[in-house]
């Protein structure tokens, strides 16, 4: 059953009427979602260190922010957060506030990757960025202002996929620094097939079946392709997970699917279902105040994950 603080902005959407993103251009829906982000979501709050950051990819430089909410810190893990937005929206501003929330609840540095967005550079562009990203952190370049002694990995909807992505590139050709765990917000992980969810919850939500179209036109990627659909490659010997998935979601039964195939593989795998919930939570903390809560238990989980493997986290 739908959350009533859920159903609520699901009301309010509906009743004014807005275009769905398969209706705008890509700058439409860029400009749209960074609207919706100011009222929606939370403010960044108390941050120490915020800091811009230029990251070199084999393709040239990104951008990045390193968020932190310690002024100076020893060595440690050093977790980066891929930001969602079907490959095609989301960025730095967007995600700005959660990424702030990660680096304060887990009390790891974090740095958001501003990952090159489609139709203008489609697949594999973003998993090219997202992987030239982690292995840039792993060398722990002075720029970076933090000495990694290990990565971790997370982030949202296309952002926790390209954290899939980057963990197995960094599993079949190690860099400098060990991916110590992942975290998973309602990924994508199969393009291959279509899963019951796509149909059940492809309407009237956050995210529909035709918002996934627009989305999957403009990106481009290859279904075949465990790029484009991880759950296609092999899982075995991935760093351990936390995943976290939208009760009410179209991609809902991909997180599920890919949190048992780790399971099946061996992998350590820590799994929450936000139940009543609906893709795109993290960037509606305000709008939707339970969405918090989920928040929360994915970050708890994942600090006992690194602290288990000696990773430090909270406290």
């Amino acid at each position: 059953m739908t959350r009533p603080d859920v159903a609520s902005v699901l009301g309010r959407l509906d009743s004014l009427g807005a275009p769905g993103v398969e209706e705008l251009s890509p700058a439409q829906a860029r400009a749209q979602l960074e609207e919706s982000v100011l009222s929606a979501d939370l403010p960044v709050g108390d941050i120490a260190v915020e800091r811009p950051l230029t990251i070199p990819t084999r393709a040239g430089n990104i951008a990045g922010l390193l968020l932190d909410a310690r002024l100076t810190r020893g060595p440690g893990p050093v977790l980066l957060w891929y930001h969602g937005g079907g490959f095609v929206t989301g960025g730095l501003d967007t995600h700005r506030s959660f990424a702030a929330h990660v680096a304060r609840h887990t009390d790891l540095p974090v740095v958001l990757v501003d990952y090159r967005l489609a139709p203008e550079a489609p697949f594999p562009a973003a998993v090219e960025d997202a992987e030239d990203a982690a292995r840039w952190v792993a060398d722990s370049p002075a720029d970076l202002g933090r000495e990694a002694d290990a990565v971790v990995v997370g982030g949202d909807s296309a952002g926790g996929t390209l954290a899939i992505t980057t963990a197995m590139a960094l599993r079949d050709a190690p860099a400098a620094r060990n991916v110590l765990a992942q975290l998973v917000v309602y990924p994508g992980t199969d393009l291959s097939r279509r899963y019951d969810s796509r149909a059940e919850y492809g309407t009237g939500r956050i995210l529909t079946s035709e918002a996934l179209e627009w989305y999957h036109g403009h990106y481009q990627a290859d279904p075949s392709d465990w790029r484009g659909s991880p759950l296609l490659g092999s899982l075995a010997g991935l760093p351990p997970a936390v995943v976290l998935t939208a009760g009410e979601d179209p991609v809902r039964d991909e997180g599920r699917a890919y949190a048992a195939g780790l399971v099946a593989a061996g992998v350590e795998t820590t799994f929450h279902e936000a139940t009543g919930n609906v893709h795109g939570f993290v960037l509606m903390r305000r709008a939707v105040p339970s969405a918090q809560d989920d928040t929360v238990r994915a970050l708890d989980a994942l600090t006992a994950v690194l602290r288990s493997h000696g990773g430090g986290g909270r406290g």
